[in-house]
């Protein structure tokens, strides 16, 4: 391990008992995505404290923020992606509390560093990745257009530097029927509430005739006011997923297929619209996984596992179609530990939690010295995301 390493996990190992006080701070003040005001206080006052250029508000989105740090002149532009957001009913139980406080922790370890190395370090703060997904029109506004790769690491009950998940679109579908009396005149109404169970139905039927990779699941969201009227408008919204987002457009028009002949059905009239950001399939660049992969090793952790195919969605994809990325886990309790559980918000306050987060925060600080210093490594990670785009 070379010296610049070292200087970073003694800085990391100096701050510890900060970094945690983070974590279990923002633990126990959970806020739902785009009301993290908390949280992106007590992130960036910290960054500010410890010589970052903090600005908040980054792309129009309040809760949203980006620390800098500038080494010598030249080099590349390293992004540590900050979650902060919590979800509803449940807390922390997807540990996005350790996400940040790592994040955070790898930026102040570099900071012992940054005046011997070209290049430029910048935190980036996400809100909003469990609904609307803020790196999505991030994205788009060119937060990441001077970024030459992005790292975060996410808690779970495995430890693994590669993993894809799915591309997403959430869809909302809204029927329009008619009202009448549902006893006295049942027969001149059209009834919105038949039009979405049908839609149901179609779907239920539609999964049998779709690859393995796709997930299709919704809720009726409005469905009548009064059992004696019939229903002239009911709700449903859908998360519809794929590996890639070439199928998933596939799917996006049998769904919408589903709704379209329900609609014929019964009379009524139909409309769907996005009602989140869409997101990408996540392209981990094996370059950047194998530099974090051996720094992790060089840290103690074993147990590693192959790449992993993760069926949920992450707006962590768009940012991968973006700049070389990578999007880590890293174990805080035993297998079976399901995310977005009661349970999993209580590992995330937890000392193995802690212990991970640490791990997490040196791991990615090594990572990022390893591309400020070896062009090589740099050049690979670039090729392999053109690759991968073309």
């Amino acid at each position: 391990m070379n010296e610049l390493k070292e200087e970073v996990i003694k800085t990391i190992e100096s701050v510890r008992g900060e970094i945690v006080e983070i974590a279990d701070t923002i633990h126990d003040n959970p806020e739902l995505g785009f009301c993290e005001h908390k949280a992106v206080d007590l992130l960036t006052s910290e960054l500010a404290r410890c010589g970052f250029d903090v600005e908040t508000g980054t792309a129009g989105i309040e809760t949203a923020f980006k620390a800098r740090l500038q080494g010598q002149s030249g080099g590349p532009k390293i992004a540590l992606l900050a979650e902060y957001d919590a979800l509803p009913g449940i807390g922390h139980g997807c540990g996005h509390n350790l996400i940040c406080s790592a994040s955070v922790g790898a930026a102040i370890g570099l900071t012992s560093v940054m005046r011997k190395l070209p290049g430029r370090i910048v935190v980036i703060g996400t809100p909003a990745e469990e609904t609307d997904g803020a790196k999505v029109p991030m994205v788009e506004r060119g937060v990441f257009d001077d970024v030459d790769a992005a790292m975060m690491v996410h808690p779970s009950d495995m430890t693994a530097v590669e993993s894809t998940s799915l591309a997403m679109e959430a869809i909302e579908f809204t029927f329009k029927g008619k009202p009448s009396h549902a006893a006295e005149s049942p027969h001149e109404g059209i009834d919105a509430v038949d039009a979405v169970t049908l839609m149901f139905t179609a779907v239920n039927a539609l999964r049998e005739h779709v690859t393995d990779d796709a997930r299709i699941h919704g809720i009726i969201t409005e469905g009548g006011v009064a059992p004696n009227i019939i229903p002239e408008k009911a709700a449903a919204r859908f998360y519809i997923r794929a590996t890639t987002k070439g199928y998933l457009d596939e799917v996006v028009e049998k769904v919408k297929n589903c709704a379209r002949g329900a609609a014929l059905a019964t009379g009524a009239k139909v409309t769907f619209r996005n009602f989140e950001s869409s997101f990408a399939n996540m392209v981990p660049n094996h370059a950047l996984a194998e530099a974090l992969r051996k720094n992790l090793l060089s840290l103690g952790v074993g147990g590693i596992s192959p790449p992993v195919a993760m069926k949920g969605s992450t707006d962590m994809g768009n940012v991968s179609h973006a700049v070389p990325a990578v999007h880590a886990y890293i174990a805080i309790g035993p297998g079976g530990l399901g995310l977005h559980t009661k349970e999993f918000a209580q590992a995330a306050a937890s000392e193995d939690a802690h212990k991970a987060l640490v791990l997490a925060a040196k791991a990615m600080a090594m990572t990022a010295i390893d591309i400020l210093t070896r062009p090589e490594l740099l050049e690979e990670m670039k090729e392999e995301f053109r690759s991968s785009k073309g």
